[in-house]
């Protein structure tokens, strides 16, 4: 199971069944700040020609090959990194924000997972699908003048992933925040025009 849990589902679609998976919720506790990279996790991988699918904006799907699997819930603060093993390939993140959850695909295998930050109920996240369109390793938002460091820019009003202080009860203008050193390893391995899918539920 991966960490705390992955809940299956099977969908008929055009009389074909889809396996599909949703991440479950993670028990989420304490102030965080406390990120910590994980080496050598676990990996669920499913067998060639019976990859589950994971629903993406607009109704579309996306196959997975591999999960990582922790051993224990994630907190605030808290992230797990491993890409040993995984082939090349195109990078691409999914965003569930019911879940409050960031993973980072390389191909269809997961790579990274955190707990994220993401805007209020008067600056909400935008839901859909973005190119990245610009990244920085160093950068003040200039509408709020607070620093951003590894800011991978979104949108054209300047929602971005970036490095923040992930702790409970926080919350951004919009932004998805990240435990820095998960965001230093995302900036490295994404590029622009790397797609960012972010999902209500």
């Amino acid at each position: 199971m991966r960490r705390s849990a992955i809940m299956l589902a099977v969908l008929t679609l055009s009389s074909v069944p889809v396996l599909v998976i949703a991440l479950a919720p993670r028990k989420l506790s304490g102030s965080g700040d406390k990120a910590v990279i994980t080496s050598s996790i676990d990996r669920v991988n499913y067998p060639s020609g019976r990859y589950p699918k994971i629903a993406m904006p607009g109704g579309g799907f996306a196959e997975i090959k591999s999960l990582l699997n922790s051993q224990r819930p994630m907190h605030f603060g808290d992230y797990i990194w491993d890409e040993a093993g995984v082939p090349t390939g195109p990078v691409w993140v999914r965003v569930d924000l019911s879940r409050q959850l960031l993973s980072v695909f390389r191909g269809g295998d997961e790579i990274g997972s955190t707990v994220i930050l993401f805007g209020t109920d008067g600056k909400p996240t935008p839901t859909g699908s973005f190119p990245v369109l610009a990244k920085a390793e160093t950068h003040i938002s200039s509408l709020y003048d607070a620093e951003m460091p590894f800011m991978l820019r979104l949108t054209g009003d300047g929602v971005a992933i970036h490095a923040s202080k992930v702790r409970e009860g926080s919350a951004t203008h919009g932004c998805i925040g990240v435990p820095y050193d998960f965001a230093r390893l995302l900036y490295n391995q994404i590029k622009r025009g790397d797609r960012v899918a972010i999902m209500a539920t």
